[in-house]
């Protein structure tokens, strides 16, 4: 029987890519930088690219937050301080919220019954400011962070410390829910845990098949169903 529950926030919880390019938009405006919409498809690409990059343990989180800005200034030629970027755009970043259809509505109803926990990659600062914003830390028994814990998803030390903080824990009783294979899901099976990767009906196939969750849901109102008829 299911009692813990680990939630990703980022496209799971809360609509990253539009946070992000909301807050990519203005924080390029503020440096003086046209933020047409091909440039930011581009910084979207180089993002996501820096951030495999730290899960595969090639990248600092600190590089990573500058190093995606430097390597787009350097595609168009700008001499815009890549540091100055950085903290502007998690400025803008921390203060912007927007739910996953169905979300707030999903930890309300589970919250009742079962023990929620937040495990994000994300950057502290900017994490913690969403969460207040959107007003759901109320629905978490305690909340992870990467940045903080010093480890990240997918490695196993990022699950056996968020392990070691829930007493009577226990890995048969829990499972993650989260949008990334490489991530969540790989995380999950690291740690030994149900894993259940949300894959939003406009997601692309599977970029990593030899990842294989044990359920896959398309809409967040679903996790009701695996929940209730596999355990």
């Amino acid at each position: 029987m299911i009692k813990n529950i680990f939630f990703d926030l980022d496209d799971t919880i809360l609509d990253f890519h539009k946070a992000e390019h909301i807050a990519v938009k203005k924080t390029l405006e503020e440096l003086g930088i046209a933020a047409t919409q091909e440039l930011l498809d581009r910084y979207s690409v180089l993002n996501e690219q820096q951030w495999k990059l730290l899960e595969l343990g090639s990248l600092t989180r600190e590089e990573v937050k500058v190093r995606r800005y430097t390597l787009l200034f350097q595609e168009i030629s700008s001499d815009a301080s890549p540091e100055k970027a950085a903290l502007t755009y998690e400025e803008f970043l921390s203060h912007g919220h927007y739910f996953i259809e169905g979300a707030e509505e999903m930890l309300r109803h589970l919250s009742k019954n079962y023990r929620l926990y937040l495990a994000s990659n994300g950057f502290a600062y900017v994490q913690r400011g969403r969460l207040k914003s959107a007003g759901i830390e109320k629905y978490f028994d305690n909340i992870f962070i990467s940045e903080e814990i010093g480890a990240n998803k997918p490695d196993k030390d990022f699950f056996d410390y968020c392990f070691r903080q829930i007493p009577e824990f226990k890995k048969e009783e829990s499972l993650i829910v989260g949008d990334s294979l490489t991530s969540d899901i790989k995380g999950g099976i690291n740690a030994g845990i149900t894993t259940v990767w949300f894959r939003k009906k406009q997601a692309p196939a599977a970029k990593a098949p030899e990842i294989r969750p044990d359920f896959t849901i398309h809409h967040l109102s679903e996790l009701n169903e695996v929940l209730a008829n596999s355990f």
